[in-house]
């Protein structure tokens, strides 16, 4: 079995965490304004977040 992937919602909040590994990082900001890349000392993505996922409009989100 793979990896164990965490994924948390806030259902009145509209915030939407998902997290690859359990390990120290940081949020850093991407060229969406409501999703945040969660990164390790190294730079590896190890999880996102999104806020306000109800009122996306964008389908599928895509961020580079």
């Amino acid at each position: 079995m793979g990896k164990e992937i965490k994924v948390w919602y806030d259902k009145e909040g509209y915030y939407l965490e998902v997290l690859f590994e359990k390990k120290a990082g940081y949020f850093k900001e991407t060229e969406n304004d409501a999703v945040m890349e969660k990164v390790d000392e190294e730079g590896n993505i190890i999880g996102f977040s999104i806020l306000k996922v109800s009122a996306l409009k964008e389908k599928p989100l895509s961020i580079r």
